[in-house]
């Protein structure tokens, strides 16, 4: 478990807390309205472990940033997620995190006794991550974006309209999970042939030892990416393969819904050239149309920190709501970012969230 306190002035609107949860970390912040992190704490995700471990490593990055002088200023709590996620139900099943199926993480977290009334945000983590890039990164300026994490899956977010997309359950965009090997190895999803088990760091590595890859160190993907800078065979196939793989997706998804860039963060994106040249290289072969001709994968901005970026900004703007004339939803002030809330009642009969909903306060303030 480690933490950071960081000496930045808090402006008068407050703070965010923040958790980014993945199958290798658990990470937290308190952020600020322009994006910079206050307070930071990180400790490694008991991805094996039961639901009670795994929770209680969540209230350990939480309880870490409640003892910052700054907490009092926080005004809400947004958790990005490995997925699939369920708005609706605040709840999330991540591929790589086992024990966690139908979980209600939204609920759970929102107990904590440090949060007390205050509300807590969910989304997937690869949306927080595209609301982040949007707002203060690579996706800044464009109406139409696909934003991708690469790490130890694959995950994506969509910018339509200028605005972040949700979807009916909250995992529109959940890339790393189409198919882009009809013969390909099934998958733990329960597909076969998914772009993550092509793509991922974890996948890039598996691929590169079957192909006679000898590590020096630790065999992930950043000692495959130093590999490849070296000029390793192995270690140049694997990553060329895991671009195309990515090429054919960002291009079907252009194809599709028309973005105009594809920005790529996470662990493997880290690796920079060794994965972006062939990237782009594939992506000219298999974004054919005229329409397309333009498209291209430029690299995050925010690095490691736009999970909790994203977070933030999504919780920002769905906890800054002004009343709707002639009922009791709520609509966020910043239309590009939050979502429309039905009314509490509607918790306990809506089995899904309509488009462009989120279910952060469909169940009531935490521990209701």
């Amino acid at each position: 478990m480690s933490s950071q306190q960081s000496a930045v002035p808090v402006a008068d609107g407050g703070l965010i807390a923040a958790l980014d949860i993945g199958g290798t970390k658990i990470a937290g912040a308190l952020v600020t309205a322009d994006g910079t992190l206050v307070h930071r704490a990180r400790r490694a995700t008991p991805a094996q472990e039961s639901t009670d471990v795994l929770l209680g490593a969540v209230y350990e990055v939480v309880n870490s940033l409640a003892v910052s002088p700054h907490w009092e200023n926080v005004r809400a709590l947004g958790v990005g997620s490995a997925g699939p996620v369920d708005l609706a139900r605040g709840a999330v099943s991540p591929v790589n995190i086992p024990a966690w199926r139908d979980y209600p993480l939204r609920e759970l977290v929102g107990a904590h006794p440090a949060l007390a009334d205050r509300p807590v945000v969910l989304a997937g983590d690869a949306v927080a991550m595209a609301a982040a890039e949007h707002r203060h990164g690579a996706a800044r300026g464009h109406e139409n974006a696909l934003c991708l994490v690469v790490s130890t899956g694959v995950g994506a977010g969509l910018i339509l309209n200028g605005g972040v997309h949700h979807g009916l359950t909250g995992n529109a965009g959940h890339l790393g999970h189409i198919s882009v090997d009809f013969d390909g190895e099934p998958c733990p999803c329960g597909a076969s042939g998914c772009l993550e088990g092509i793509a991922s760091g974890t996948a890039i590595t598996r691929y590169a030892l079957s192909l006679g890859w000898q590590p020096t160190s630790p065999a992930d993907a950043a000692a495959v990416a130093a590999a490849a800078r070296n000029g390793d065979a192995a270690a140049v196939k694997a990553f060329d393969r895991a671009a195309r793989a990515l090429a054919a997706g960002i291009a079907a998804t252009a194809a599709l819904i028309e973005v105009e860039v594809a920005v790529v963060g996470g662990g493997v994106a880290h690796s920079g050239e060794v994965l972006f040249a062939p990237l782009n290289h594939h992506l000219r072969h298999y974004a054919a149309m005229p329409f397309l001709r333009h498209l291209r994968a430029v690299p995050a901005e925010l690095g490691s920190d736009s999970g909790l970026v994203g977070a933030a900004v999504l919780a920002e703007a769905t906890t800054a709501v002004a009343p709707v004339s002639g009922d009791n939803s709520h609509v966020a002030a910043d239309r590009g970012y939050a979502t429309i809330a039905p009314p509490v009642e509607c918790a306990e009969s809506c089995s899904t969230a309509p488009v462009g909903r989120t279910a952060a306060s469909m169940a009531g303030p935490p521990g209701s």
